[in-house]
C-alpha cells in the first residue's frame, strides 16, 4: 500500500513538471506576443495624429462674476501664466489666467473670456500653451497664402514686416497641434522687422495630408518647409530664421541640414525643441508606464524598414540619424534654445548637451518651471527679450541690420 502511495506522488510531481516544461513555452510566447503588442501600439501612438484628445482636467467650480474658475490641483493647472481651456471635446474653450490660491487637491485661478462653450463645474477639459485662436488675435496686419508641397496646396499665414526688410521667419508648430500655437512669439519677430511665415504641413489636419496619413517625426515634413523657404524666396527672403516648436523644432533641423535652399538660412530658434528622438520616446514611454526593456526593443523596432507595416507609416525613421547631438558638428548656423529645465514631455537634457557640444552657434536660454511649450506663457519678457536679443547680435533684426551698417 505503501508503495503505491510513493508510486501515484511520484508520477503526480512527475506530471506536474511535465506540464510545466511543457507550458513554458507557451507562456514565453505569450509574454513575448503582449510585449510586442504593446511596443506596437505605443510606437503607432506615437506616429498617428490623435483623433481625440484626453480630457485630463477637472473643473470644479465656476465664479464668473469675480473672474475666478477653480480645477482640480495638478502640475499643469498650477503653473505660472495663462493658458487655454477646451473643454466638451474641443467643442468649448476658455481662457484661463494667472493662478491666485491653491487648497487641498485644487487651485483658483483667473477666468477669462469663455468664447465657445458653456463653462459649468464638473467639466473635464485638457491644456495647452495657446492664447491666441486665430491671426487677427495679434493685432497685426496679414494675409491667408497657400504654400507649393508635394501633397497640394498648404495654408500658411504672412505676417508681413513692412518696409523694405528681406529677412523672414518660418514658424513651424509641433505634434499633434496646428499654426495657432506659434501665434504667442509673432510680436517679438515683428517688433525685430522680420516678415512671418506661419505655415502648416502634411498631417497637421490643415495641410494636405501623405498617403500614410502618419508623423514621420521630422524625416519627411522637413520637406514642406522647403516648399516654404522656396515660397519665401519667391517673395522676396533673402535670409531666413527657422522657428520650431516642440516637434517643429525637429522638423527645422532636418531642414537646415538637408534643404537644397538651405544657404538661405541664416539662424535657427527652437522652442522646447527635440533633439534626441530617442531620449524623448524614452521619456514618453516612462510616462505611459511602458516597461524599460519593451521601450528600447520598440525604438529599435521602429529604425528597421520592417517596422512601417507594424506603424502604418509608408518607411521607417531613423532615430539615430536624427539625433542631432550626435551630429552637432553639421550645423553651420547659429541657434537659440529655449527649454525648460522641468520639461516633462520632451526632456531639456539634449538641449543643453548640444549647447555644450556647439558653444560657437548654439546659445541656451533655460526657464524654471515652465514645463513644455509654454516659457512664452511662464514669462513673456524673457522669452521676448532673447529672441529680439539674438536676433539683433546676429544682424538679423532691423535695429541689429542698422548697427552692423
Amino acid at each position: 500500500m505503501l508503495e503505491a502511495r510513493r508510486h501515484a506522488a511520484e508520477s503526480a510531481h512527475t506530471g506536474v513538471v511535465l506540464a510545466a516544461v511543457l507550458a513554458a513555452p507557451a507562456l514565453a510566447a505569450l509574454t513575448a506576443l503582449g510585449a510586442a503588442a504593446l511596443g506596437t501600439a505605443f510606437l503607432r501612438g506615437v506616429v498617428t495624429p490623435p483623433s481625440r484628445r484626453a480630457q485630463d482636467v477637472r473643473v470644479l467650480a465656476v465664479r464668473p462674476e469675480v473672474h475666478e474658475i477653480e480645477l482640480a490641483a495638478s502640475v499643469d493647472t498650477a503653473v505660472r501664466g495663462g493658458f487655454s481651456l477646451w473643454f466638451d471635446q474641443g467643442r468649448g474653450h476658455a481662457r484661463i489666467g494667472r493662478l491666485l490660491a491653491t487648497g487641498r487637491g485644487r487651485v483658483v485661478r483667473e477666468l477669462g473670456q469663455v468664447d465657445r462653450g458653456t463653462l459649468r463645474p464638473g467639466a473635464r477639459g485638457r491644456l495647452n500653451g495657446w492664447l491666441l485662436l486665430s491671426p487677427r488675435e495679434t493685432g497685426l496686419p496679414f494675409t491667408a497664402e497657400e504654400v507649393p508641397t508635394q501633397f497640394g496646396a498648404a495654408p500658411a499665414w504672412l505676417f508681413p514686416a513692412g518696409g523694405e526688410g528681406d529677412v523672414w521667419a518660418i514658424h513651424v508648430h509641433g505634434r499633434a497641434t496646428t499654426r495657432e500655437e506659434t501665434l504667442r512669439g509673432m510680436a517679438a519677430f515683428h517688433r525685430a522687422g522680420l516678415t512671418s511665415l506661419v505655415v502648416s504641413y502634411r498631417n497637421d489636419g490643415d495641410a494636405p495630408s501623405s498617403p500614410d496619413r502618419r508623423y514621420a517625426l521630422g524625416e519627411t515634413e522637413w520637406r514642406d518647409i522647403d516648399a516654404a523657404i522656396r515660397f519665401a524666396e519667391r517673395r522676396g527672403a533673402r535670409r531666413i530664421v527657422l522657428v520650431g516648436w516642440s516637434m517643429g523644432g525637429a522638423i527645422v533641423l532636418q531642414t537646415a541640414l538637408r534643404s537644397s535652399r538651405r544657404g538661405l538660412i541664416a539662424g535657427l530658434v527652437l522652442d522646447s525643441p527635440v533633439i534626441d528622438w530617442r531620449v524623448t520616446l524614452r521619456k514618453q514611454a516612462r510616462l505611459n508606464r511602458i516597461p524599460a526593456p519593451i521601450a528600447a526593443l520598440a525604438l529599435t523596432a521602429m529604425q528597421r524598414p520592417w517596422s512601417a507595416a507594424l506603424t502604418g507609416q509608408s518607411s521607417h525613421v531613423p532615430l539615430a540619424a536624427m539625433d542631432l547631438v550626435e551630429r552637432a558638428g553639421e550645423l553651420t548656423v547659429p541657434v537659440l534654445l529655449l527649454h525648460s529645465v522641468d520639461d516633462d514631455f520632451v526632456p531639456s537634457g539634449p538641449s543643453e548637451a548640444l549647447a555644450a557640444a556647439r558653444p560657437d552657434l548654439v546659445e541656451l536660454v533655460l526657464f524654471h518651471g515652465a514645463g513644455h511649450t509654454r516659457l512664452w506663457n511662464d514669462d513673456p519678457a524673457l522669452w521676448e527679450s532673447s529672441v529680439e536679443r539674438w536676433l539683433a547680435e546676429r544682424a538679423l533684426s532691423r535695429s541689429g541690420s542698422s548697427a552692423r551698417k
